[in-house]
Formats: structure tokens, sequence, C-alpha cells
């Protein structure tokens, strides 16, 4: 079918001609909703479920142009069912958003900030603090978050916010403090949070002389990309979880290059290969 330019003209002008101050103001609120949402789940993992939303958007908006019927179809039939899916996948963020539209701060959160970090610096500590707690037999967890965020874990804690050092890590953990028993979160140079709940690998195939803490980091590392380093309480084994699969007995010089793998960011990402295919989940 052609076109001519003035006919295409001619429905944009007739189009603006009934545009009217309320569709404005509807495109406006839209528009603020839709971003107050992608800065909402921003710091949580269900952004990951939403680009996906997204992604599916786009998909049958492209079959629907191309008249691919079939595709459009099923997509279509998919959509319908769209908000039950929606409920369901959200129903934990859904659950916070209602108690903070109670406390009126629905909309308080602010975008996360890019931080220079000293790499260096915070393997050393880390470091440091590991081995230190290791030595002493102090059970500790540290999550390391990646891309995908954690602030819906971190929520379950206590807001630390504080750059990462040795003496702070080691306090944290203390036997007989209100957060030792908890996980830490660890994002970029700062520690988020401390005193979280992380959620327990359900896998009957884990080694049972593992306590909670390392079913807690693998519990972690299977709903996120995040690397987890745990001190046994009980041996001072450290071990670390990333992907579903636990590596155990590390000792300083395997722990520096894990964490030089994290903050230096060496490129390919060959030491994470190196570490979680070279052993089962229950350390064999």
């Amino acid at each position: 079918m052609n076109v001519s330019l003035s006919e295409i003209v001619n429905a944009i002008t007739s189009g603006f001609a009934q545009f009217s101050f309320g569709d404005a103001v509807d495109i406006i609120l839209l528009a603020y909703l839709i971003y107050k949402l992608i800065i909402w789940t921003k710091e949580t993992r269900a952004y990951q479920v939403l680009k996906g939303f997204a992604l599916l958007f786009l998909v049958y908006f492209v079959v629907q142009v191309l008249e691919m019927n079939t595709i459009s179809f099923l997509m279509g039939s998919i959509m319908q069912s769209g908000i039950i899916v929606v409920v369901i996948l959200f129903q934990p963020e859904i659950r916070r958003a209602f108690e903070h539209i109670g406390r009126g701060t629905l909309f308080e959160r602010g975008i996360l900030n890019g931080l220079e970090q000293e790499s260096s610096d915070d393997v050393r500590e880390i470091q440091k603090a590991v081995l230190n707690m290791a030595r002493r037999h102090v059970g500790a967890l540290l999550v390391i978050e990646q891309n995908v965020a954690l602030g819906d874990i971190s929520s379950t804690g206590t807001r630390i916010d504080g750059r990462i050092s040795s003496a702070l890590i080691e306090n944290i953990f203390e036997p007989n403090t209100p957060l030792h028993d908890g996980a830490m979160i660890i994002r970029g140079d700062m520690i988020l949070a401390a005193g979280c709940f992380l959620p327990l690998s359900d896998d009957t195939d884990i080694s049972r002389e593992l306590g909670t803490r390392h079913r807690a980091a693998l519990g972690i590392s299977t709903v996120s990309d995040s690397v987890t380093i745990v001190v046994s309480e009980e041996t001072g084994v450290i071990s670390s979880a990333k992907d579903g699969k636990l590596v155990r007995y590390m000792d300083a010089k395997a722990l520096k290059d894990l964490l030089d793998s994290i903050f230096v960011k060496q490129p390919g990402g060959k030491m994470f290969t190196r570490f979680f295919t070279r052993r089962s989940k229950n350390g064999k």
C-alpha cells in the first residue's frame, strides 16, 4: 500500500489536533511511574525479571507489526495472564511496596552512584579479616555482590554503609555480638549491610558435614551471580560459593586470587573458571 507524504503529515497533524491537556498529564504520569518502578527495583533481583518482561513486550510488538499471526496469538495469550504472573513473581516486592505506601516512603530511593574502588586495598582488607577469623575459628559469611543487585537481601539485615576494612569485618562477626550470625553484603568498596538472612539451598546432595552457613552460601549463589566467602566456626576452613558450586579448603593464595578476580576485574573471568569448575558442591 502506497502512502504519500502528505497523507502522513495530515495524519500527524490530525493526531496533534486531538491531543488534549489530559493526554499530556496521562503520558507524564505513566512515564514517571515507569521511571520510579525501574529505580525501585534497581537494587533487587526483581530488576532482572522486569527486563525480561520488557523484552517480551518488545518481541510482541515486533510480531504484531510483522503480522506473524501464530506467534502473535500465542504471545497475546501469555500477555492476558501477565497480571497473575507478575503478582506471583513479584510477591515480596509488592508486599514491601504496600508497606512503603503505608509509611509514605515508596519513592524515597535514590539512584545508585558509581563508586571509584581502591581494588588492592579492598582485597587486602578482606583477605586479612578472613584469614584472621579462620585462625580464630570465628564463623563468617561474606556475600560480594556482582551484576545482580541484592538490595532485597540487604533489607533483611542492618544497614552499615561502611568502607571495607578488616577491623570492621572482624568486629561484625565477633561472637556474641548482635550481627555475627547473619550474612554481610558487600557492594563495590562498601559494606552495605550485615546480619542479613539468605535463602538456604535445598539440594539433598550437599555433604552433611556442611552447616547452615554453607547452605546459605549455596542458596544465594543459585539465585544471583554473587560470590560468597564462608569461614567455618567449627573447623576454621575457608570456602567460597558461586553458581551453586562450593570450593572448600582455600588457603591464603587461593583466597587472594579469588578476591583479585572480583575487585581487580581481570579480563575473561579466568579466575572464576579455574575456581568453580574444579570441585563439586560437596567439596570433593
